[in-house]
């Protein structure tokens, strides 16, 4: 394979990825929404040790465990990031309307 091949691979996998992180940040909102009308932090830390030994129990390398935890500590980073963003326009919207 010469390297415009291995190229075009690597976008088509970019492509997937973003496809994944945005479903996964779309279920994230879901569970933020849930989160909220049952009075629960966006904040679960034992949720987010749990899938970061996951993924290191899975992780058939090249990259090690130590970037894998990193890569999902960005990926949950942004979700609660996006979770909070949402929740506060939320807010907002319901003050405006009780007004």
């Amino acid at each position: 394979m010469d390297i415009n091949e291995i190229r075009k691979r690597i976008d088509l996998l970019d492509d997937v990825l973003l496809r994944i992180f945005n479903e996964r940040a779309r279920l994230a909102l879901e569970i933020g929404h849930l989160k909220k009308e049952l009075n629960l932090p966006v904040f679960d830390p034992s949720r987010e040790k749990r899938i970061f030994a996951r993924m290191n129990e899975d992780n058939p390398g090249p990259l090690d465990d130590g970037a894998i935890v990193r890569l999902f500590e960005r990926v949950v980073d942004e979700s609660r990031r996006l979770e909070r963003i949402t929740s506060h326009k939320e807010e907002d919207q319901e003050r405006h309307h009780s007004c």
